[in-house]
C-alpha cells in the first residue's frame, strides 16, 4: 500500500494515534500564534485607537485561542497516546471498532478545518471560549463565521462521542485474560475514567450546541434577550460540561505522570489502590461542582454554599494523588531523564494551580477574583501543567512509536527553557491579577508584569522548536532502540518490538498465571492452555529479574502482575497474512460532514441568503448530505474484519457482543442529550412561570395518536427479532416493513400537526414556548428518521436472506428504536398534557 494512501485508509489504532498526535501539535502551533498576538497586544495598556489588533479582532483571537487549545489541542493530544498505547496495555490487537476509530479522527480533523474556515466568513466567533449568552446569538455575533465556529464544535463533539463509545467498549470487553480492572496500568485507568466523563459531559455540551445552532440558524429564542432565563440556561448546560472537561484534560496527564514516575523511580506508585480510588472519586464528583463557576449569578446562597463544599471536597482526592507521587519519588531511585523532568515539572505546576484554585472555590474570594487574571493564571497552571506532563509522555513513548531514541541533551534543554518560559509567562499574572479578563486596557502600574509575561510567552513558544527539531531528526536518524529502552518500564507495550507489529502481539496475551505470556490463537480457540515462553518473574517493587532470554531489560506491570520480556508463543500462527483493515469510507464520511456543515453555516432564520452565495450554501448542503449518507451506507456494506478476543476479561458486560455494548453506551450518551433538552424546557418554563406557560400544541390528540403508533412499532420490532430467530425470512421482512410504515405514519402525523400550528402563526421563532416544542420534538423526529433509514437498510438486506443466521443487527436496531419510543413517552406528557 502506498505511503500516502495508507494514511487515508488506515484504521489501525497506532496509525490513528500518530495522526491525532501530529494534528493536535499543528493546532498547538496555531493556538500558540494567536496567544502571541494577544501578548503583543498586552505589552502595554491600549485604547481602541492604539491597538495592534482591532477590538473585534482581539476578541476573535481571544475566543479562537481558547477554543483551539481546549478542544482541538489538549484532549486530542492526550488521545493520540490513548489510541496508540491503550490497546497495547490491555493486550488487544486493536480497538473494538477500528473504522469508528478512524471516523473519529477524520471528524476531528474536518471539525478543525471547519473552524479555520470560520475566519474567512466575515470573522470567527468573538464572544469568548465559554460562549456566554446572549453574546452567542446573531444579535451580538452576527458573522457567518461565528455560526461556522459553533457548527465546528458540534462536529468535534460528534467525533468525541464516536471515540468514547469505541474506547469504553474496547476497555471493558477486550482486556487480556487475567487483566482485571484492578490490574490495569494507571495510564489505562486514567483513560477509562476520562472517557466515561467524556461520554456524559460532551453529551450535555452537544445539547447546548444544538440549541445554540438552532438559535443561530433556525431563529429559535432559547438564549436571546427575550428568553426568561437564556443566559442562566447556557451557563448551566455549558458548565455541566465545562468543569468535568478540566478533569477530562488533566486525567490523561495524571496517567502519564504515574507511568513515568514508576519507570524512572523503579517503584510502583505508593498506595496504588488508593490512587485509583481517588481518581474514581474525582470522576464522580466532577459532575456536582459546576455551579462554582456561577457564584456571581442570582443563584441563592444556600445552593452556592452547597457547591462551595463540593468544590473544596473535590480537592481532597487530588491531595492523596499528589502525596502518592511525592512518596513514590522519596522511596525510589530517580533517573533524571527528559520524560521524568517534564512530569516532575508538571507536578510542581499542578500544585500551584491547585492551591490557587482553592481561592476560587470560596464564595467570598470568588466575588473578588472572578473575571480577573487570577483566574487566567490558575487556569493555565492547571491546563498547561497537564500539557507539560503530556509532553513528557511524548518523549517517554517516542522510542516505542518510532523505534529510535531522541537526543537526551536537546530534551533536557527543551525542558529547561520550557519551564522558565512557563513560569515567566503565567506567574506574573497572579501579581497582575487585577487586570480584567479579555480586556486589553489595564492599570499602568501592572505594565512590568505584563511585559514579563509577554517575554515568557515567546520563550515558552520558542522552546517547542527544540522539541520539533529533536523529534523530527531523531525519527529518521536517532539511535535504534530495542523493545524496552527504559530500565524499569512496567507495562505491556514494552514487551513487543519498537514500533509494534500490525497486530501488536505474536499471539494472545494472557496474565492468567500472574505474568505476561502469549499463547497460540489456534489453541485458544480450540480450548488449549496458555504457553509461557519465558521464565522471567519480576517483582513490581523493583526486584531483580531472574531470567531474560530476549534482552536484558525487565518489563514489570504496575498492576501487580509481571510483564515478561521473554514471553513468546510456542506454535503460534502469527504471520504477515492479515485480514484487510483498510477502509476509505471514514475519510469520505468526514468530507461529507464537512461539506454539509459548511453549507448549513450560511443559514439564518431557517433560510439561506439570496444570490450566488445562497446557491453555493444550498449546493454544499445537498452535496454534503448525499456524500455523508452514501458513504455511511457504503461503509456498512463493505467487507471488514474487526478484532476479536478469546477468553478475555469482560467485566462488567460479560458475554454481551461488542455491538450490543457499544449500542448501550451510545444510548447512555443519548439519555444525557435528551436530558439536556428536557432540562432546558423545564428550566425555561419554571423561569417563565409554570402555570403562565400555555402548552403548544393545545390539542393533545395528535400526540396521543403518535404515542400509539410508536408503541405499536416497538411491538413489531420485537416480532422482527422473533422471526429472525426462527429463520422466518418473510416474517422478518414483514415485521420490519410494518415498523417502517408506522414510523412514517408518526412523521406524517407530526408534519400535519406542525403545518396546522404554522398556519396558526406559530413557528420556531415565534416565542420561547414554540421554540422549545418544535426543537425538542424535532430532535426526536430526527432520531425517528435515522431509525427509518436503518430500517430500509435492514429490509433490503433481509429480502436477500440476511439476519437469519446472525440476528444481532436486528437486536441492536431494536434497542435504538425502543429508546426512541421511550423518549416520546416522556415528551408526550411534558408538551401535551402538563
Amino acid at each position: 500500500m502506498g505511503t500516502i494512501r495508507r494514511w487515508f485508509v488506515t484504521t489501525n489504532h497506532k496509525d490513528v494515534g500518530i495522526l491525532y498526535i501530529v494534528t493536535s501539535l499543528f493546532f498547538l502551533v496555531l493556538g500558540g500564534v494567536l496567544a502571541w498576538l494577544l501578548r503583543i497586544q498586552l505589552w502595554a495598556p491600549r485604547t481602541p485607537t492604539t491597538t495592534v489588533l482591532e477590538p473585534l479582532a482581539y476578541n476573535q483571537a481571544v475566543s479562537a485561542h481558547g477554543l483551539i487549545m481546549v478542544f482541538w489541542f489538549l484532549s486530542p493530544f492526550a488521545f493520540g497516546f490513548a489510541n496508540y498505547i491503550v490497546p497495547l496495555q490491555i493486550g488487544a490487537k486493536d480497538l473494538a471498532f477500528p473504522r469508528l476509530n478512524a471516523l473519529s479522527y477524520w471528524l476531528y480533523l474536518f471539525s478543525g478545518i471547519l473552524f479555520g474556515v470560520s475566519f474567512f466568513q466575515g470573522g470567527t466567533f468573538a464572544g469568548g471560549w465559554t460562549m456566554y449568552a446572549p453574546l452567542n446569538v446573531p444579535t451580538f455575533t452576527p458573522d457567518v463565521g461565528a455560526s461556522t465556529a459553533v457548527l465546528a464544535l458540534t462536529l468535534f463533539v460528534a467525533s468525541v462521542t464516536v471515540s468514547s463509545v469505541n474506547f469504553l467498549t474496547s476497555m471493558h470487553k477486550m482486556r487480556a485474560e487475567g487483566l482485571t480492572l484492578r490490574r490495569l496500568p494507571l495510564f489505562t485507568w486514567s483513560i477509562l475514567l476520562t472517557v466515561w466523563m467524556m461520554l456524559f459531559a460532551f453529551a450535555a455540551l452537544l445539547a447546548a450546541l444544538i440549541i445554540l445552532s438552532s438559535d443561530r440558524l433556525l431563529g429559535t429564542t432559547y438564549f436571546t434577550l427575550e428568553s426568561p432565563a437564556g443566559s442562566m440556561l447556557w451557563a448551566h448546560l455549558f458548565w455541566f460540561f465545562g468543569h468535568p472537561e478540566v478533569y477530562i484534560v488533566f486525567f490523561p496527564a495524571l496517567g502519564v505522570m504515574a507511568e513515568v514516575f514508576q519507570t524512572f523511580t523503579g517503584r510502583r506508585i505508593v498506595g496504588r489502590k488508593w490512587f485509583i480510588a481517588a481518581m474514581v472519586l474525582v470522576a464522580l464528583q466532577s459532575f456536582v461542582v459546576w455551579m462554582h463557576h456561577m457564584f456571581l449569578t442570582t443563584i441563592n446562597l444556600q445552593i452556592k454554599t452547597l457547591f462551595m463544599i463540593t468544590t473544596i471536597g473535590i480537592s481532597l482526592p487530588f491531595d492523596l494523588m499528589v502525596f502518592a507521587l511525592i512518596y513514590t519519588m522519596l522511596k525510589g531511585k530517580i533517573q533524571f531523564k527528559t520524560p521524568f523532568l517534564f512530569v516532575f515539572g508538571a507536578l510542581l505546576l499542578f500544585i500551584i494551580g491547585g492551591i490557587t484554585g482553592v481561592f476560587l472555590g470560596a464564595i467570598v474570594l470568588d466575588y473578588e477574583f472572578r473575571g480577573t487574571y487570577w483566574v487566567v493564571a490558575h487556569f493555565h497552571y492547571v491546563m498547561v501543567g497537564g500539557v507539560t506532563a503530556l509532553v513528557g509522555g511524548l518523549y517517554y513513548w517516542f522510542p516505542k512509536i518510532t523505534g529510535r531514541m531522541y537526543d537526551e541533551f536537546l530534551g533536557k534543554l527543551h525542558f529547561a527553557i520550557y519551564f522558565v518560559g512557563f513560569n515567566l509567562l503565567y506567574f506574573p499574572l497572579f501579581v497582575a491579577w487585577e487586570t480584567p479578563r479579555r480586556v486589553f486596557d489595564y492599570a499602568p502600574a501592572l505594565i512590568p508584569w505584563h511585559q514579563l509575561a509577554t517575554i515568557g510567552a515567546f520563550v515558552l513558544g520558542l522552546s517547542f522548536t527544540i522539541m520539533f527539531y529533536n523529534l523530527a531528526k531523531s525519527a529518521f536518524s536517532g539511535e535504534p532502540v530495542g523493545d524496552n529502552p527504559w530500565e524499569f518500564a512496567t507495562t505491556a507495550e514494552w514487551a513487543v518490538p519498537s514500533p509494534p507489529p500490525l497486530e501488536n502481539f505474536p499471539g494472545l496475551p494472557t496474565y492468567r498465571d500472574g505474568s505476561l505470556a502469549f499463547r497460540s490463537e489456534r489453541r485458544a480457540i480450540e480450548g488449549g492452555t496458555a504457553t509461557d515462553g519465558g521464565s522471567s518473574e519480576v517483582r513490581s517493587d523493583g526486584g531483580e529479574q531472574t531470567d531474560c532470554l530476549r534482552d536484558s531489560s525487565e518489563v514489570r506491570s504496575d498492576g501487580g502482575v509481571t510483564a515478561s520480556a521473554t514471553a513468546t508463543p510456542t506454535d503460534h500462527d502469527h504471520d504477515d497474512h492479515h485480514a484487510s483493515h483498510a477502509s476509505i469510507w471514514p475519510f469520505v464520511v468526514g468530507v461529507g460532514t464537512f461539506l454539509l456543515f459548511v453549507g448549513l453555516s450560511g443559514m439564518q432564520d431557517a433560510a439561506f441568503p439570496e444570490g450566488m452565495m445562497g446557491s453555493v450554501y444550498v449546493s454544499l448542503t445537498v452535496l454534503g448530505s448525499v456524500v455523508t449518507l452514501g458513504s455511511l451506507v457504503a461503509m456498512a456494506l463493505e467487507p471488514f474484519t474487526g478484532p476479536e478476543l478469546v477468553d478475555g476479561e469482560t467485566w462488567p458486560f460479560g458475554d454481551l457482543e461488542y455491538g450490543k455494548v457499544g449500542m448501550w453506551i451510545f444510548l447512555a450518551s443519548d439519555v444525557v442529550l435528551f436530558g439536556g433538552f428536557i432540562g432546558a424546557y423545564v428550566f425555561t418554563r419554571v423561569a417563565f412561570g409554570w402555570t403562565a406557560w400555555e402548552p403548544i400544541p393545545s390539542n393533545p390528540i395528535p400526540g396521543l395518536m403518535n404515542t400509539y403508533l410508536l408503541l405499536t412499532s416497538s411491538f413489531t420490532v420485537v416480532l422482527a427479532l422473533v422471526a429472525a430467530e426462527k429463520k422466518n425470512k418473510w416474517g422478518l421482512v414483514a415485521s420490519l416493513t410494518t415498523t417502517f410504515v408506522l414510523g412514517v405514519g408518526f412523521l406524517v402525523n407530526k408534519g400535519i400537526e406542525w403545518d396546522h400550528l404554522f398556519h396558526e402563526g406559530l413557528w420556531l421563532s415565534s416565542n420561547i414556548r414554540a421554540s422549545t416544542f418544535f426543537l425538542t420534538t424535532g430532535l426526536h423526529a430526527a432520531h425517528v428518521i435515522v431509525g427509518l433509514i436503518v430500517t430500509l437498510y435492514l429490509i433490503a438486506r433481509a429480502m436477500r436472506g440476511a439476519y437469519l443466521e446472525d440476528n444481532s443487527s436486528v437486536e441492536y436496531f431494536g434497542l435504538y428504536w425502543h429508546f426512541v419510543d421511550i423518549v416520546w413517552l416522556f415528551l408526550f406528557p411534558l408538551f401535551y398534557i402538563l
